[in-house]
C-alpha cells in the first residue's frame, strides 16, 4: 500500500499543477498565529514547548483519521487517505514547476521575475550580482528538493501505515517555520520580537529534516558526479555554533553543487549559464526521484517496508 499511494502520490503531484494552490494552506496561519500569541503569555517557558503544542494539534487530527483507517475495507479508505495527505504534504509549490518559471524569465530577460522566482526558491532575498545569484540558485534547488520531496517521502515510508501521520508531521513543522520565519521579520520592523518562536520551530524542522538531508545528499553523490560531491561533503564543515537547520541546508548545498560538477564558461551569456545550472539542478533531483523510486520498490518486493 505504501509504494501503491506514494506512486499516485508522485504522478499526481506532477500532472495537477493547476491546483497546487492548495497546499499553501493559507487558512490555517491563523491556528498558528494563535499558537504564537499563546506562546508570548508563557514567556518564561522554552519556546519549544509552545511550539511543539502548535504542531500537535495540527497532526492530531490526520493522527485520528489515520488510525481509525488502517486495515478498514481492505485498507482502500486508508490508501485514498495515504494519496491525499501525501499530494498536500509534498511542496507547497512543485520544485520542477519553479525551476522553470525561473528558466522562463531568464529567457524572456524579464529581471523583475528573475528576482521573484528566485526569492521563491531561495527562500531570501536575491544577490545583486549576478553570477552569485545563479550559483545560489542551483544550491536552492538542491536544498528545496529536500525539504519539498524527499524528506517527507522519508517520513512517509518510514512509518509504514502511519505514513499519512509522518508525512503531514513533516510539512506541518514546515508550515509553523515559514510562518514564524515571516513573523518574526514582521516584528521586527515594529520593534517587536519573535526571535524565540523563531528559532525554535527552525530547529524542530531541523530536527526531522537531518536524517532525510543526510540520505538525499548521499542520493546526490550517487545520481550525479560522485568525486565531486564526496570532496565537497568533506570540505570544512560548519562553523562552530551553526544551528542544526544551518548545517543540514549547508551540506545539501554544498554536495549538490558539487554533484552538478558544472563550469563557469566566459563565454556564455549569463542567462544562459543561468537556465544551465537550473535546469542541471532540477535533472539531478529528478534523477535521484527515480533512484528513490527503485529503492522504495525492491524494499517492498522483499518485505522490508511496514
Amino acid at each position: 500500500m505504501t509504494l501503491i499511494a506514494l506512486l499516485i502520490g508522485l504522478i499526481i503531484e506532477r500532472l495537477a499543477t493547476q491546483i497546487f494552490h492548495w497546499r499553501r494552506m493559507r487558512w490555517l496561519d491563523r491556528i498558528i498565529d494563535q499558537g504564537f500569541v499563546l506562546a508570548e503569555r508563557f514567556a518564561n517557558w522554552p519556546a519549544l514547548i509552545p511550539v511543539l503544542l502548535i504542531a500537535i494539534v495540527l497532526v492530531l487530527p490526520v493522527a485520528a483519521v489515520t488510525v481509525a483507517l488502517v486495515d478498514r475495507l481492505f485498507g482502500f479508505p486508508h490508501l485514498l487517505l495515504a494519496v491525499v495527505v501525501l499530494f498536500f504534504s509534498l511542496g507547497p509549490n512543485d520544485i520542477g514547476e519553479d525551476v522553470n518559471e525561473y528558466c522562463s524569465a531568464l529567457d524572456d530577460d524579464d529581471e523583475e521575475r528573475v528576482k521573484q522566482t528566485a526569492k521563491t526558491l531561495m527562500e531570501s532575498d536575491v544577490p545583486v550580482d549576478d553570477m552569485e545569484r545563479i550559483h545560489c540558485v542551483e544550491a536552492a534547488v538542491c536544498v528545496q528538493a529536500n525539504n519539498r520531496l524527499f524528506a517527507v517521502i522519508f517520513w512517509f515510508v518510514l512509518l509504514g501505515p502511519l505514513g499519512p501521520l509522518g508525512a503531514w508531521a513533516y510539512r506541518v513543522t514546515d508550515l509553523v517555520r515559514r510562518r514564524a520565519v515571516f513573523q518574526a521579520a514582521r516584528d521586527e520592523n515594529d520593534s517587536g520580537t519573535s526571535l524565540r518562536v523563531r528559532d525554535a520551530a527552525v530547529t524542530l524542522h531541523g530536527w526531522l529534516a537531518w536524517i532525510p538531508a543526510r540520505l538525499t545528499a548521499i542520493g546526490y553523490a550517487v545520481a550525479g558526479h560522485f568525486d565531486a560531491a564526496l570532496a565537497a561533503w568533506r570540505h570544512p564543515a560548519e562553523q562552530a555554533g551553526t544551528s542544526i537547520s544551518e548545517s543540514n541546508e549547508s551540506l545539501l548545498a554544498r554536495v549538490g553543487v558539487g554533484a552538478l560538477a558544472l563550469e563557469d564558461d566566459a563565454d556564455e551569456a549569463l542567462n544562459d549559464r543561468g537556465v544551465r545550472g537550473a535546469t542541471a539542478a532540477n535533472r539531478l533531483v529528478f534523477r535521484l526521484l527515480l533512484i528513490w523510486a527503485v529503492i522504495i520498490a525492491a524494499m517492498t518486493l522483499y518485505g522490508w517496508t511496514m
